[in-house]
């Protein structure tokens, strides 16, 4: 039987704060945040065109935010999804992902 592959996704307690932040220094990244913060989970193909990026560099994007355990991603047949870890990064570090979308919200990134 085939193994198959799982992305990395960090504990919670293995969250850092200065790896939360550096993903969402990227105003494309952040976008996708902003996408996710309703809570729903949403479709990888759902963040096509955000800042006009290309396929690739949105993987790149979505990956820096599962590895930063700011999202989770499952996989279900062809498809990927993705969802914030709200809960997660408010148990570590409260209210930083709330100040930080408002921010961005205002335009005062």
């Amino acid at each position: 039987m085939a193994e198959t592959h799982r992305p990395h996704h960090p504990d919670r307690d293995d969250i850092a704060l200065v790896t939360v932040l550096h993903a969402l220094s990227d105003p494309i990244r952040l976008e996708i945040v902003r996408m996710l913060g309703s809570g729903l989970e949403r479709s990888c193909g759902d963040f096509h065109g955000v800042g006009g990026v290309t396929v690739p560099t949105l993987s790149y994007h979505l990956r820096v935010l599962r590895e930063a355990g700011v999202t989770q991603g499952r996989a279900s047949g062809k498809h990927r999804y993705v969802s914030l870890r709200r809960e997660d990064l408010h148990v570590r570090f409260p209210g930083v992902l709330d100040a930080i979308m408002a921010a961005a919200r205002d335009g005062r990134r």
